[in-house]
């Protein structure tokens, strides 16, 4: 098998399991986009994959390695959705508010401010709240009665659309604590963000399933798209 078969075998294993998740759930799976995670991907590898047309969203974690890599002359041409999934510091925000079309993982009044200061003219950059799922202290987010309140701060600025949530689920957590988990979220979501456009964000390579069971919109897959082999996925 070629890499590019892989790579394709890939996606279309996470896009079936995706499917089987929507379908147990009785969702409709057009409503599922998956964003492929590829801040730590080979660019040959990305390359392959968007030349396939099998990917539109991105995720990125780092803005001066996402500058590098999207800027560039063989990146800039493709069509994609450009999110950031790391944590933004202030200063960076700037660059983040020129590359990025989504930042997924605001937590803060005031980095949301420099963004929206920084803004090319014109353009509005979807933001989706980051959620402390964990009680490790280098996780990023806000609990999530913070993070609600956050949502209704920022309502009124002019370049940023607060949309939706973004959560990353502890390590190690037994498929119950994780159902429980993203239950939670959801009921949140759906009450500060009852219609329109709206997007959430949980789930990630070893949790996809159960995240998309209970309501997740924009899966982050990166292992599992960008593996060597399919074996124990």
């Amino acid at each position: 098998m070629t890499r590019e078969e892989e790579l394709i075998k890939n996606v279309q294993f996470v896009e079936s399991a995706l499917c089987a998740a929507c379908q147990k759930a009785g969702r409709n799976p057009q409503d599922v986009s998956l964003m492929a995670v590829t801040k730590y991907a080979q660019d040959k590898d990305v390359l392959t994959l968007l030349d396939s047309g099998l990917i539109r969203h991105i995720g990125e974690s780092r803005v001066q390695q996402a500058e590098k890599r999207w800027t560039s002359s063989v990146f800039a041409k493709y069509k994609t959705v450009k999110h950031f999934i790391g944590h933004l510091q202030k200063n960076k925000a700037a660059k983040a508010a020129r590359l990025f079309d989504f930042i997924d993982s605001l937590d803060s009044e005031e980095t949301a401010l420099a963004l929206n200061r920084t803004a090319p003219e014109g353009k509005i950059i979807r933001a989706l709240i980051q959620i402390k799922l964990t009680q490790k202290d280098t996780q990023s987010g806000l609990p999530l009665e913070e993070a609600r309140k956050l949502v209704k701060k920022l309502a009124e600025l002019e370049h940023i659309k607060v949309c939706g949530y973004m959560g990353i689920a502890p390590q190690g957590a037994s498929e119950e604590e994780l159902h429980q988990i993203f239950k939670q979220v959801k009921t949140a979501f759906d009450q500060d963000f009852p219609g329109g456009e709206r997007y959430l964000s949980l789930g990630m390579s070893e949790d996809f399933r159960v995240a998309v069971e209970e309501g997740s919109t924009l899966p982050r897959i990166g292992s599992r798209l960008f593996a060597t082999t399919l074996e124990g996925l």
